[in-house]
């Protein structure tokens, strides 16, 4: 049963990790603006 318990918190610290990964991505994705403040990506508008 110690085993299970072990691959149990494994697990949780796998899933915490990559949810913080995705938080990280994200946040920087929300930084960046989408781009928004780049004169470059609105090359096609007029």
């Amino acid at each position: 049963m110690a085993f299970f318990n072990s691959a149990i918190d494994v697990l949780k610290t796998i899933v915490i990790l990559i949810g913080a990964g995705v938080g990280v991505m994200g946040l920087i994705h929300l930084m960046e603006g989408y781009g928004n403040d780049n004169p470059g990506a609105n090359a096609h508008v007029r």
